[in-house]
């Protein structure tokens, strides 16, 4: 969800989806000129544009307001998918693959054991944009 305003974004969502968020800091983020707040269990991240400094989000919000701007898809192999949109001629242009201290550092320990995705360019038939990753979590059977 594009917001203006993380803060209230977070306030709004957190009491509409009866959650909350934890924003993601460092990371990518601030290199396309956002910030970002996630909840996992509710599947819903939230980005804002930083004040000052163009951005994709920030020409998006300008054109369209707030609202849904993307989506995530987990799949099983996001290799495969990326693939499958590079044969239909829809470019990646960003690929995240953190590495397992990456990971908790950035979205807590323990709650994946592989984070990678893609970012395909935001054309039709997508319009908007679409990532596919492979977010697998540890077994934590007994």
């Amino acid at each position: 969800m594009g917001v203006w305003d993380l803060d209230a974004g977070m306030r709004f969502f957190g009491e509409l989806l009866q959650t909350s968020f934890v924003e993601s800091l460092g990371g990518e983020a601030a290199d396309f000129g956002v910030r970002v707040a996630i909840n996992f269990d509710a599947g819903v991240e939230l980005v804002a544009p930083l004040p000052d400094r163009e951005s994709q989000l920030r020409t998006t919000l300008e054109e369209r307001g707030e609202g849904v701007i993307g989506v995530v898809f987990a799949v099983p192999d996001a290799d495969a998918s990326r693939d499958t949109a590079a044969a239909n001629g829809i470019d990646t242009y960003y690929t995240l693959d953190y590495d397992q201290a990456t990971i908790d550092a950035r979205h807590g320990p323990g709650r994946f054991t592989r984070f990678y995705e893609h970012f395909l360019a935001s054309e039709a038939p997508l319009s908007g944009t679409t990532l596919v990753g492979e977010f697998d979590t540890p077994d934590l059977s007994p």
